[in-house]
């Protein structure tokens, strides 16, 4: 059983024997939208397809044998011709069916490198801590057209993220999440600063420390840096509660998924692998709070009242809200230097999911232009977000008697929102600011989206700075 920590290097050889040079010998793989005449697929096919009644419907496969009970090629349904507006990762149906083996896809592709992506999402599994691995594997022939580089970098990307988000708690505290973002550093040649325990209160980060000091596992703020001090500075903070107990005797339905409350810091690592990857020309900076929230008799309790970086005092309405807080002295940390883009990433609200479900992040927005080239960037890669609005009229809800703020709202309405709000209060100087409140997992399978963590909304955001920084 392996049990190291994720690092990049394995990552991608995996991806690099997946992926196959064109011409590699394979079985073709036909795209069949629904109503369309298969005849040219020969009189053997159609009676193959007649006799087992297959319909294309979007997503469906049918393996079609030869004389000898071979793969002689493979249908996958698109259900209607713009299959590709609707699912652009409908390829990733095809691994979690297909038999090992090496596979082409035949005809004309929409995106070419949306097609090899969907197929390696979809070959994904987390197999740390089975024995042996599954060995079964699924390869592709690089389809005609599409970037091998590009390719792999996303994939790359992806594949960290569900592996960090994956990974049991016991295996990745803030500490391993550090080692996670050293490797990560080195790989790139980036700087890393991690201020860690009870520094944090001697450099002023006290509400970090407030959540996290309750763990035997000490909590950090990881500080990543790249790029040109010239390039467009883009800071992206991601919230990585390694694990949350809600600072409570929760129920243990409350706490199943809680080694997925560090998606926020998984996705913006995924997205830091792919623009770093890419040599995208930005100056980036990735700022990563690290934290157990924890019982013990120095916990956080509901009613205490913090100070922050900033200087604003904070009420603890509620101690299963603490990414907030953590977020809050991370954000007044990046808002520093007035970046150009100020993102967070973050696993932050059950209302979210109420308004949204699991599938559909709530995306907030200070900056016009941004919102609309993120939503179709967003849509256009089959990563999808949906804007929610910073509205200033529901920041009365986090009034405190006592503080100058509650970290809570006084009700059970618009909890996405006011958390956004409350996090907005936060930053002051950068030129545009926006929020991503991200599930970071998918609870069943869907193409190239197999059950289990997800780094939400990090390819959305590297789509929206290719196209803005190459247009």
């Amino acid at each position: 059983m392996q049990t190291h920590v994720t690092s990049l290097d394995p990552l991608r050889q995996t991806l690099e024997e997946l992926l196959l040079e064109p011409g590699s010998p394979s079985i073709p793989i036909e795209f069949i939208a629904s109503g369309e005449d298969v005849s040219r697929l020969g009189a053997h096919a159609v009676r193959w397809v007649e006799a087992r009644g297959w319909k294309p419907a979007q997503g469906s496969v049918l393996l079609v044998p030869d004389e000898t009970g071979a793969i002689d090629r493979v249908l996958l349904g698109t259900g209607g011709s713009d299959w590709a507006e609707h699912e652009p990762m409908l390829t990733g149906a095809l691994p979690g069916v297909l038999p090992a083996g090496d596979y082409r896809f035949v005809g004309d592709l929409p995106d070419p490198d949306l097609a090899a992506l969907g197929f390696l999402k979809g070959c994904y599994r987390f197999t740390r801590y089975k024995c042996g691995g599954t060995g079964d594997v699924k390869r592709l022939v690089l389809p005609e057209g599409a970037d091998r580089a590009h390719v792999l970098a996303l994939a790359e990307a992806v594949y960290l993220g569900r592996d960090l988000i994956n990974t049991p708690a016991n295996d990745l505290g803030p500490a391993e999440l550090e080692a996670v973002a050293r490797d990560i550093a080195k790989t790139f040649g980036a700087s890393i600063k991690v201020t860690e325990g009870s520094t944090l209160l001697a450099d002023n980060f006290p509400m970090i420390h407030a959540v996290g000091r309750a763990s035997d596992r000490a909590p950090r703020l990881i500080d990543l840096h790249w790029g040109s001090e010239s390039a467009p500075k883009v800071t992206i903070v991601g919230k990585g509660i390694c694990f949350d107990t809600g600072g409570s005797t929760n129920p243990a339905t409350a706490m199943n998924l809680m080694k997925k409350d560090m998606g926020g810091a998984a996705a913006a690592l995924s997205f830091a692998v792919m623009v770093m990857r890419t040599k995208l020309p930005v100056r980036l900076r990735v700022i990563i709070p690290a934290a157990d929230n924890s019982v013990a008799g120095n916990a956080f309790r509901p009613g205490d009242v913090l100070p922050s970086r900033n200087g604003m005092t904070v009420e603890i309405g509620n101690t299963d809200a603490e990414g907030r807080l953590v977020l809050a002295d991370a954000l007044s940390l990046a808002d520093e230097e007035a970046p150009d883009y100020l993102v967070t990433f973050a696993t932050l609200t059950g209302a979210a999911r109420v308004a949204l479900g699991p599938d559909l992040p709530p995306f907030y927005a200070t900056d016009e232009a941004f919102a609309e080239g993120m939503i179709k960037a967003a849509s256009a890669v089959g990563d999808p977000v949906w804007r929610m609005p910073f509205w200033a009229p529901y920041d009365k809800m986090l009034k405190s008697s006592i503080a100058d703020v509650n970290h809570i709202s006084d009700g059970p309405f618009a909890g996405s929102v006011t958390a956004a709000l409350f996090l907005k209060r936060f930053v002051k100087d950068a030129k545009r600011y926006a929020h991503l409140d991200i599930y970071g997992w998918v609870p069943r399978d869907q193409p190239g989206r197999p059950r289990g963590g997800e780094p939400h909304a990090a390819r959305a955001l590297y789509e929206y700075f290719r196209g803005e920084l190459n247009a």
